[in-house]
């Protein structure tokens, strides 16, 4: 009957069966037990990385207040003084490479008004001199080669433009500072100054950055002060602009 049953025709080839099922009933049980000894040093593992992960927290909770003392200190600069920055630190449910922290930038420009997600409470303008002062005062510590800020500038202009450009130059003292940018007040502040332009060739559109030399650049500026029709005092400008 257990021939039939198995499908063998001989004694012999139900002993391999027996045999193969006793290992499998085997594997089974040693199955279990290696589930037991991960689920182990899986929890292990997790107390670990939860102790690094409560360092982590700590060390952003100490360090957010002077990270926000060091951005209102930049945007007090760029005409923002009752500006207040904090930073919300919530604790995820899950890790991740950086921790195991929710972090929110609350912001408001205005005395006596509540702060709030940035993305609410920061117009354009506001939203470009908080990236850079984030950024101003990150670069002091990540130690990068080079930044790239492309225009970072949206929303400003006049003397807040001018300021901007000082703290890029600034930057540019530690690190090397691409500035992409419409506005002359910041482009005066480069030691060198790229223009990028299209033109048409046959039928082709074509793209082209060329390095401006000193008579090259006053015009540049002089342009994005007063368009096309070059004023004298738009070139004067320039001039003093890059003086």
């Amino acid at each position: 009957m257990l021939q039939k049953k198995h499908q063998v025709t001989s004694v012999k080839e139900l002993l391999e069966i027996q045999n193969d099922l006793d290992s499998k009933v085997v594997r089974v049980d040693d199955l279990d037990n290696e589930i037991k000894n991960k689920q182990k040093e899986y929890e292990e593992i997790k107390e670990k990385v939860n102790q690094v992960a409560i360092l982590i927290t700590n060390a952003r909770v100490e360090a957010a207040p002077i990270l926000s003392q060091k951005i209102e200190k930049i945007l007090s600069l760029l005409g923002m003084p009752d500006a207040k920055v904090l930073f919300e630190i919530k604790e995820a449910d899950t890790f991740s490479k950086l921790g195991k922290d929710i972090i929110n930038l609350l912001f408001t420009a205005n005395k006596g008004m509540e702060v709030g997600f940035i993305k609410k409470t920061a117009s354009g303008g506001e939203m470009s001199r908080i990236m850079l002062a984030v950024k101003a005062v990150l670069a002091n510590y990540s130690k990068l080669p080079t930044i790239i800020f492309d225009e970072i500038d949206t929303g400003v202009s006049g003397e807040i433009a001018i300021k901007m450009g000082e703290i890029m130059k600034e930057m540019s003292q530690n690190m090397q500072v691409f500035a992409i940018t419409h506005l002359p007040q910041i482009a005066a502040k480069g030691n060198q100054h790229y223009k990028v332009f299209k033109y048409s060739s046959n039928e082709d559109t074509l793209s082209e950055l060329k390095l401006l030399n000193t008579e090259e650049r006053i015009v540049e500026i002089a342009e994005m002060l007063s368009g096309k029709d070059i004023s004298d005092s738009a070139l004067n400008h320039a001039k003093a602009l890059l003086n």
